[in-house]
């Protein structure tokens, strides 16, 4: 005979058990009972039909299970790759992310952080495009939040997953120079809105520790937008954009602050007839998996991604279980993985 529609009950799978309702709970959450008690519950369960209802679960615990994750901007391949990470370490813990993308918009993220907390998320993780906006404040006093990238120079978070920012930027500038490059051109997805990023503040202060000649020059990192900053970059159109540098020559090398962003390179390039690795040194900072494949493979800055999401979702979790954690606050080292791309100057 059919079941009748309707949800079965907790109360239903301890009357066929013989247990009591908290009894069952347990079982069905591997807690605090026999391995033997845990699987007859779970099979009485599976034939009754019983699914656990989450409103009922969140009204007496206070928990969602939900955690938001709001990206930066999902134009990037390897923030499309860190989100997915994030999200299958928070699966693994029975949380589900929530993945909203602020498309590289400050206001939006702010608006979008505020929907998050307002659905009641259990803990919130964000890759910020604006670090220093002072809405952070509020909404991490409302619910946990974890910082990846950079920090929240303005909220209490629960914890931070940072990048070495200042590291990354030397080593690569570094290379560049023993290479012989003087003109490099720096494509930040930065907004005009978001002017002082620590990355973008740190490629200046290393250029004139270095006395290279610098222009930083905003770009978006869908592959389109990229292409055509870089064919401006790369023919010399005008921009007033221009920061420092030595003239008007075009540089020898691209520093990119996105491995996406680079991609846009290599196409401008090769509608110019450049050839990267020969005529134009490309240098990535993300190390996303497309790199190692292009012609030739990118020369990028790898941040470890899976640890990444491993301890931001480590931080998450910690803070929204009330648990205290040794650190956190954990800095991610970069390391330059040399490729084909980037070759000394021989002029």
């Amino acid at each position: 005979m059919a079941r009748p529609n309707k949800r079965t009950t907790l109360r239903e799978v301890a009357e066929a058990t013989g247990l009591s309702t908290a009894a069952v709970s347990y079982a069905l959450r591997g807690k605090h009972v026999s391995k033997e008690t845990e699987e007859r519950v779970r099979k009485a369960a599976a034939e009754l039909g019983y699914e656990a209802d989450p409103i009922a679960r969140a009204l007496a615990s206070g928990r969602t299970s939900t955690v938001g994750v709001l990206a930066g901007d999902l134009q990037d391949l390897w923030q499309q790759q860190l989100m997915a990470a994030i999200g299958r370490e928070l699966l693994a813990g029975d949380r589900y992310a929530l993945i909203l993308d602020a498309g590289g918009d400050p206001a939006r993220e702010l608006t979008l952080a505020k929907q998050l907390r307002d659905q009641r998320v259990d803990g919130l993780l964000v890759s910020p495009v604006d670090p220093s906006a002072e809405g952070w404040a509020a909404i991490a006093d409302a619910v946990p939040v974890v910082s990846i990238g950079d920090a929240l120079s303005r909220a209490r978070t629960a914890g931070e997953v940072l990048f070495d920012n200042r590291a990354g930027i030397d080593a690569v500038l570094d290379y560049l120079r023993g290479l012989g490059h003087r003109r490099v051109t720096v494509l930040t997805p930065t907004g005009p809105s978001t002017p002082d990023r620590p990355a973008d503040v740190y490629v200046r202060e290393a250029a004139d520790r270095l006395g290279l000649g610098v222009e930083v020059l905003p770009c978006a990192q869908e592959l389109g937008e990229a292409t055509a900053v870089a064919r401006r970059v790369l023919t010399n159109s005008p921009d007033g954009r221009r920061t420092t540098g030595p003239g008007l020559a075009p540089p020898t090398a691209v520093f990119c602050f996105s491995d996406s962003i680079a991609y846009g390179v290599y196409a401008a390039a090769a509608e110019a007839s450049l050839t990267v690795g020969r005529d134009l040194s490309v240098v990535g900072f993300d190390d996303h998996p497309v790199s190692r494949v292009l012609t030739p493979p990118l020369t990028t800055v790898d941040w470890g991604l899976g640890e990444i999401a491993k301890e931001a979702a480590r931080l998450a979790v910690a803070a929204i279980e009330g648990r205290r954690v040794r650190r956190k606050r954990i800095l991610c080292a970069p390391r330059l993985s040399e490729r084909g791309s980037a070759v000394r100057v021989t002029d």
